[in-house]
């Protein structure tokens, strides 16, 4: 996207909030394990470019992608420690990668052979072999089939120390899902190694997410890939922010009387006379077709519905009840009202989606304001 000088649509990327979110992360993080920053996404939206010299600055040497454009935005950044892509790689994408020195993942033996080929060719290779321990079931080596079993050990002949770390993602965060996942993790990760040889104190075994670091239940992992908590998408009550304000403007007001339609095919007719207010935001910015029907957005600190089907690049909502408003004044559509927290289950529920979600589209649909 070309940069707009007047947007009528912007994220405001609060980069103090980051810094403040990885610092509470890095505080929960167990002694001895690590931290894995996640920047998929393009930072779920709030920028590589941006996010990386933050992590810098706090000692993070690890950090999570998935495709390659990321891993070489992540090192353009001048980030030089360890770079873990965080799904299954085709052999064309870990050719076109070599210059990231990216750690791949591997659970099929076509992977498996181009990094042998790769390390024939003079290139180093780190490897993480990916379990899918009965969870995902999307990219993971079920080891628990004998198909599966036979893979892994035609995988580590192949590869042997080149084989770095062990990992799967846990499917299910709750307690009782959570325990159970990580003791079959476990389990499987002892019988590749008795059955190999690798040596534990060699391996990254890893596993926990966001979500596990920030669960009541302990688990046994190595190092902790976490991207949600650092954007502050979880626990405001330990005091992490969201780090992403949404905002559009005002670009027209008008009256209409009862009777009047709003917006495509008729579907909303006013009952009464009222003032609408044009808001130049809608799904082309990331506002979904498919909201609750109590959305609304905040102008001043007053909120106004939204009524009407949306648009491609305008919304419509209704300022009969709301005082002041006028052309040019900027609209909230999330964050940055009073409470740096803001309100993350509501926001969920108006966009029927989950905060993740939001952020990269947002992030990645409209233009950047870093603070």
């Amino acid at each position: 996207m070309n940069t707009d000088s007047y947007p009528g649509s912007w994220c405001e990327i609060h980069l103090d909030r980051i810094s403040h979110n990885l610092k509470l992360t890095l505080g929960l993080v167990p002694s001895g394990r690590r931290l894995c920053a996640v920047l998929k996404a393009d930072a779920y939206g709030h920028g590589i470019k941006q996010v990386v010299p933050l992590m810098q600055a706090q000692g993070v040497g690890c950090t999570g992608i998935t495709s390659n454009a990321e891993a070489m935005a992540v090192r353009a950044a001048g980030f030089e420690g360890t770079l873990i892509r965080l799904r299954a790689a085709t052999p064309d994408e870990v050719d076109n990668a070599l210059d990231a020195r990216i750690e791949e993942q591997v659970s099929s033996l076509a992977i498996a052979e181009k990094l042998k080929a790769i390390k024939v060719a003079g290139h180093t290779v780190r490897a993480h072999l990916a379990l899918n321990a009965l969870g995902m079931s999307r990219d993971g080596l079920e080891i628990a089939t004998a198909k599966g079993w036979a893979t892994c050990q035609a995988i580590l002949k192949l590869l042997g120390k080149d084989v770095v770390g062990i990992c799967t993602h846990f499917p299910c965060n709750t307690p009782e899902n959570l325990r159970a996942s990580a003791d079959l993790f476990h389990k499987q990760v002892s019988r590749v190694i008795k059955n190999s040889t690798l040596e534990r104190s060699d391996l990254l075994v890893h596993a926990g997410s966001s979500l596990t670091l920030a669960s009541d239940e302990p688990v046994e992992t190595d190092l902790y890939r976490c991207g949600a908590i650092l954007y502050g998408i979880l626990k405001p009550e330990l005091g992490f922010q969201t780090a992403m304000d949404l905002r559009t403007r005002v670009v027209s007001i008008g009256d209409y009387p009862e009777g009047a339609s709003v917006g495509y095919d008729r579907a909303c007719l006013l009952n009464a006379d009222r003032s609408l207010a044009c808001l130049s935001i809608d799904y082309a910015n990331g506002f979904r077709q498919d909201r609750d029907p109590d959305a609304a957005i905040v102008l001043g600190n007053q909120l106004a519905p939204v009524i009407g089907k949306t648009s491609m690049n305008t919304l419509v909502v209704d300022i009969t009840d709301v005082e002041g408003v006028q052309v040019g004044d900027e609209a909230k559509v999330f964050g940055g009202i009073e409470d740096p927290k803001a309100p993350l289950a509501k926001t969920e529920q108006q966009f029927r989606t989950i905060m993740a979600d939001l952020y990269a589209d947002w992030g990645m649909r409209n233009e950047r304001i870093f603070r």
